[in-house]
């Protein structure tokens, strides 16, 4: 039997779920990206890319040589296709405008280059999260610049998202809102082939994910969750848990989603302005859409995330998302 590459994926599901062809070829491109950035990460200090820069993003981080790499890479990628009206990215103060010298087109593409990228020095794992949302009617213009609100769209507006992942395979997880698809990239064809097909988060889980430094910083609510899970067998949920943290979202998500779990990153006392320190843009709501989609459920603890208005690209929210009784679990105890 021959194998599925991303593309015949895409062509198959234009045919039968009327996914619109420009949707396909804007995927295609993101993925070729991808692809790229791949190739410069596992390139590593050969490459002259590890280190960091010196300069710093909008959130006060520093910027790693990769992050900017990856994300001229996306950017440069993207914008002469005629799919995209705009991109806005986690490196970038502002949104991105298509130039002049291209056609726009419906969509728009939200993302982050480089998540984890604190990690690559040592190797770890990292990857790419992105999201697509449609560029409102009112918002769409070939001649104007596009302004912020035409992203300020919750979660449940958006029509995809994916993640490539940067570790000892390259895989890019995808969701077209009817499920989630895994591939991996055959480096000898050039291709991601489609290797997980329609993948659920497993319901019963026995991981959590969670920094345990910031502990004496959570709220109430999360002391008591994480100090359950904790206790194992002799606490009130009456199971042993194991703890895994990589720091680097798309590494533990994708834990999560191929063996179950939950992932937390909660608010905590040292920043009180702030809601959290994850984007709700960049990283919680195509995290959650993917997470959503195979079967599983994200919060804030007191909202689900997907339902979230954006207020700015680059607010943040409290994550936490996995199986859904685990879910179920933290949200009340948010909300008593």
């Amino acid at each position: 039997m021959s194998r599925v590459t991303l593309s015949r994926y895409l062509i198959e599901q234009t045919r039968s779920n009327n996914t619109p062809a420009d949707l396909r070829f804007l995927i295609e491109v993101v993925a070729r990206a991808c692809k790229e950035i791949s190739y410069a990460v596992s390139k590593g200090a050969l490459g002259g890319v590890l280190g960091a820069t010196e300069t710093e993003n909008i959130q006060g981080e520093v910027q790693k040589k990769l992050d900017v790499l990856s994300n001229e890479i996306l950017l440069e990628a993207n914008e002469w296709g005629g799919h995209l009206a705009g991109m806005a990215s986690e490196e970038m103060d502002n949104a991105y405008q298509i130039p002049g010298k291209y056609p726009k087109g419906a969509y728009l593409l939200v993302f982050d280059p480089l998540d984890g990228s604190s990690n690559i020095d040592v190797n770890v794992s990292v990857g790419t999260i992105f999201s697509v949302l449609r560029c409102p009617g009112e918002c769409f213009t070939q001649n104007d610049a596009l302004g912020e609100e035409a992203f300020l769209q919750p979660g449940t507006k958006q029509v995809a998202a994916g993640y490539a992942i940067y570790g000892p395979q390259t895989m890019l997880m995808l969701t077209l809102g009817n499920g989630v698809m895994g591939f991996t990239l055959d480096r000898e064809l050039g291709s991601f082939v489609l290797t997980h097909e329609n993948i659920r988060v497993p319901e019963s889980t026995a991981e959590f994910a969670i920094n345990m430094s910031n502990q004496r910083h959570w709220e109430a609510p999360v002391q008591r969750y994480v100090g359950e899970l904790l206790a194992g067998n002799e606490g009130p949920l009456n199971k042993n848990y194991n703890m895994r943290w990589i720091a680097s979202m798309v590494a533990d998500v994708h834990r999560i989603l191929t063996r179950g779990g939950m992932f937390m990153y909660p608010k905590d006392s040292r920043e009180p302005g702030k809601a959290g320190k994850l984007r709700l843009m960049y990283e919680a709501n195509p995290m959650s859409f993917i997470i959503e989609q195979a079967g599983g459920a994200a919060t804030t603890g007191t909202q689900r995330i997907l339902d979230v208005q954006p207020e700015s690209l680059h607010q943040r929210v409290p994550v936490f998302l996995g199986s859904k009784e685990e879910v179920e679990r933290v949200t009340a105890y948010h909300k008593a």
